[in-house]
């Protein structure tokens, strides 16, 4: 059962809305590479606000995802492509769902 996961609030700067989505959508295959990442979804819920939720089986795995290639991605482009700082949020899964 996944125990971890993160909650990463992301606001694009102002006429970097498409920039941004294009960056989530091409994150996928570097998180495809981290086995440790057991979901992980890059949304988008207006005009200028995204989000990452990703989940792990252990804080191990969050670590490593935190100190893995798409955060490094995000940080080396954030100044460009976010309004202000991602808000990471740390939370423990109670419960999940997720296919075998």
């Amino acid at each position: 059962m996944t125990r971890c996961a993160l909650y990463v609030e992301l606001k694009a700067r102002p006429g970097k809305e498409n920039e941004l989505a294009a960056f989530l959508a091409g994150a996928k295959p570097l998180v495809d590479a981290e086995p440790a990442t057991r979901a992980w979804f890059g949304v988008r819920f207006d005009e200028q606000t995204f989000a990452i939720f990703d989940a792990f089986d252990d804080e191990a795995g969050r670590d490593a995802h935190l100190s893995g290639k798409v955060a490094a991605a995000l940080m080396a482009n954030a100044a460009e492509l976010l309004a202000q700082a991602p808000q990471i949020r740390r939370a423990d899964v109670l419960a999940d769902k997720l296919p075998a």
